[in-house]
């Protein structure tokens, strides 16, 4: 959530801006966006995820479109919107140049893009390569999603574009009760883990996997008191 603030924040959004959220889940920048009074559309491919953004933005008393469609594949005409932006979303598209060409497609002249990306040397980076450590190899030609975060990989998907590209790093904190409860957490709810856990449970793999985040989420903690 509080990235999504601050993408809003580096997009310079304000009233009157026609703004699209792409990937937007549950409306973690669609909804600061629409508190600027801009014109927000949020898009994502999942369904339940779309309600919940719908019922979080009637909470917060503000009005914004919801959408399902493809980063891929936007379902909108060229030069559409005064900002796009992504919080942890279009880094999950399986063909990150068609993901960045399509930003890039519906936003106006002059306009302003905000990509908020994981990075291969944060927690999150280093989360994702014990997963593949762990798992089947991927399919040929996939793009790990974490190379968003690096700066010649994102230069080289959007040569060509026009957009010009500034780049700013920035920490987020995790808060939980113990390293441990931050696993369980993450077993209960995050899709990457409970996948990982229906695949290598049942021949017998999981607890390898769990006993390597476990340590990871110890050697990331920087909080004295244990939490």
């Amino acid at each position: 959530a509080d990235t999504g603030r601050t993408t809003v924040e580096a997009a310079e959004i304000g009233s009157g801006d026609k703004v699209l959220d792409v990937a937007c889940g549950t409306g973690n920048a669609t909804i600061p966006a629409a508190q600027t009074a801009a014109e927000v559309t949020g898009l994502d491919l999942t369904p339940r995820l779309l309600e919940q953004g719908r019922a979080a933005a009637a909470e917060a008393g503000v009005e914004s479109g919801w959408g399902e469609g493809d980063p891929g594949r936007l379902p909108f005409e060229d030069e559409s919107f005064d900002v796009v932006i992504s919080v942890f979303g279009c880094m999950f598209a399986p063909d990150h140049r068609a993901a960045a060409a399509e930003l890039a497609r519906v936003l106006k002249p002059g306009g302003r893009l905000a990509v908020a990306a994981w990075t291969p040397e944060g927690t999150i980076g280093k989360f994702f390569t014990m997963m593949a450590g762990h798992m089947p190899p991927p399919p040929e030609g996939f793009q790990p999603p974490i190379l968003w975060g690096t700066e010649d990989h994102a230069r080289e998907l959007f040569e060509g574009t026009g957009v010009e590209l500034d780049f700013e790093r920035a920490n987020v904190q995790f808060e939980a009760d113990s390293p441990e409860e931050f696993l369980a957490e993450y077993e209960r709810k995050l899709p990457p883990i409970v996948a990982a856990r229906a695949a290598l449970e049942p021949e017998g793999k999981w607890e390898a996997l769990r006993a390597d985040l476990l340590e990871l989420y110890k050697s990331e903690n920087f909080a004295e008191d244990g939490s």
